[in-house]
Parts: C-alpha cells; sequence; structure tokens
C-alpha cells in the first residue's frame, strides 16, 4: 500500500510540475499574441487593398502594358512556400499546415514532384522536417527555416524578391504559398493561395455587363508596374508571415490553456485516488491494532 501511496504522490508532484510550465507558457504566448496580433491587424487591411487594385489593375490593361509577374504561362516547373512555426507546442498548428502542402502536392503539382520539378521552400523547421521525410524527390530549399527570428518587412523581403527573381528568370513557372491565416486566437486557418503569377481578379458583372475600372496612370503604365507590382507582392508576402506568426501564438495559448486544464482534472483524479489509497491503508492499520488487542484480551 506505501508503494501505491508513493506512486500517487509521485504523479502529483509530476503534474503540478508540468502544469507550472504549461501555465507560464500560455502567459507568454498570450503576450507574443497581442503584439503579433496587433501587427497583422494593422497590416491587413493595406495589404489587402494593395493586392486588391494590383489584381484589378492587371485585369483591365487589356494587353496595352503588362508585367512579367502577372503573366501566366505553361506549369513546367512549380514551386511552393510551406510557412509554419519553428517550435511545437502548438496544438495541430503545423499539421494542419503540412496536411494542406502535402494535398496541393498530392493533387495539383503531382506531376511535377514525380518529375522532379517541384521546389518546396521551407519557413519554419517544422515545415523543413515533414517535407524532407515525405517529399525528398522534390528540391527542398532550407535557406529561409530560420526566418521567424527576424519578421521585418526587409528580411522577409528576401524571399519574395527570390521567388520573383525565379519566376522572372523562367527557372519556375508558378508559386503557391502555405501558411495559416489568423482568424482569432481559437482559430486559425491553414490556406494555400497563389503568389506568381499574380493572380486576376475576376470582373464584376452587373445587369450583364462587365465593369472595368477607370484608372488615371501617371506615371506611364510601363513605370508603375515596374515599381508598384514588386512592392505589394514584398507587402503581400510579409502579411503571409505575419497571419502565421499571430496563428501560432494563438494556436499555443489555445493549447498551452487546455493542458493545463486537462492537468487541473487530472490532478483532482490523482488527489481523489491518494485520498482512497490513503484511508485504505489507515483502516487496515487500525484493523490490526484491533485485531492484535483482541488476541491479547483473548
Amino acid at each position: 500500500m506505501s508503494g501505491k501511496l508513493k506512486e500517487v504522490r509521485e504523479r502529483i508532484s509530476s503534474v503540478n510540475s508540468t502544469m507550472q510550465i504549461t501555465s507560464a507558457m500560455k502567459m507568454v504566448s498570450a503576450a507574443k499574441l497581442r503584439r503579433a496580433q496587433q501587427a497583422i491587424t494593422e497590416m491587413r487591411p493595406y495589404s489587402d487593398r494593395l493586392a486588391r487594385m494590383l489584381s484589378n489593375i492587371l485585369s483591365n490593361l487589356e494587353g496595352e502594358a503588362n508585367t512579367s509577374l502577372g503573366t501566366a504561362r505553361p506549369v513546367n516547373k512549380a514551386a511552393l512556400v510551406v510557412v509554419t512555426s519553428t517550435r511545437g507546442l502548438c496544438g495541430a498548428f503545423n499539421s494542419n499546415i503540412i496536411k494542406a502542402a502535402a494535398d496541393k502536392i498530392e493533387g495539383d503539382y503531382k506531376a511535377h514532384y514525380d518529375s522532379g520539378n517541384l521546389t518546396i521552400y521551407c519557413i519554419g523547421k517544422k515545415s523543413f522536417d515533414a517535407m524532407k521525410r515525405r517529399f525528398p524527390a522534390a528540391t527542398i530549399v532550407d535557406k529561409f527555416v530560420n526566418l521567424f527570428s527576424d519578421l521585418s518587412f526587409d528580411n522577409v523581403s528576401q524571399v519574395s524578391k527570390q521567388l520573383m527573381r525565379e519566376f522572372e528568370g523562367d527557372l519556375v513557372d508558378e508559386v503557391h504559398v502555405c501558411y495559416s491565416r489568423f482568424k482569432n486566437a481559437a482559430v486559425q486557418l491553414p490556406n494555400c493561395v497563389q503568389f506568381l503569377p499574380v493572380p486576376k481578379m475576376e470582373l464584376e458583372e452587373s445587369t450583364e455587363k462587365k465593369i472595368n475600372a477607370d484608372y488615371v496612370f501617371e506615371p506611364s503604365k510601363e513605370e508603375l508596374l515596374e515599381r508598384l507590382v514588386p512592392t505589394i507582392l514584398q507587402t503581400t508576402f510579409h502579411k503571409y508571415l505575419l497571419d502565421n506568426h499571430a496563428s501560432e501564438h494563438g494556436a499555443r495559448m489555445t493549447a498551452m490553456d487546455k493542458a493545463t486544464e486537462n492537468g487541473g482534472e487530472l490532478l483532482r483524479e490523482l488527489k481523489i485516488s491518494y485520498n482512497k489509497a490513503r484511508q485504505e491503508s489507515i483502516t487496515k492499520e487500525i484493523l490490526e491494532i484491533v485485531g492484535g488487542a483482541a488476541a491479547l484480551e483473548a
């Protein structure tokens, strides 16, 4: 019986220690989430409006002027950017993104993967480990694995600039980005979006007539596109990483909160078990004393 009591005490001590860790991690993630949420909340309206404007402009050029970054061509070589976290303990956050990326590879990019024409850019150690294990035939680029150590615009722009250079140099014909879109602390949405070529907006139809945006270009369309398109794409890519960063901390805070809650329930059950075992031990000792006293009286 004493052995059972000791085992339960050790488990109670272990659960208490774990709860202290998960509770501390929850508070740290909550603090980081506030900063990350503020960053993406401030960036998203600006980025979404720029991306919509760019898509609308490209949709209304009608061949008069264009940019190589918006020109679709047959996809012989594809690139996929998989953005996860570097650390774990954030629930199903990383596995959901990896699943979305795997579905993309095994679906739209299966022929490219089989022929060795798929390049995977990994941002976050979890994506690198998963892609290297699951898709060894693909070209895995690990240059930007530790990008989350510095999410400044200039640092993040290194990735988007390289993707644009490779697209313009015909090294890749299409680029998609798999990341997690932040909705709130409890909800993160894995997403795969086309980054290059710039997707054109479907023209709105009203009373069976297409409405074209009437833009006045100053300076010329060609000069504007040359300067505007790369900047907007860099901003859009920066938004992807800020979204993913906020999603990571939201997922980790939720996971640690749930772990702490489950630890509390387990702790209550262990204390009940401990009290029962202790009561049984005391009862057994009393019975032994009473039995001994009765034997002496006899």
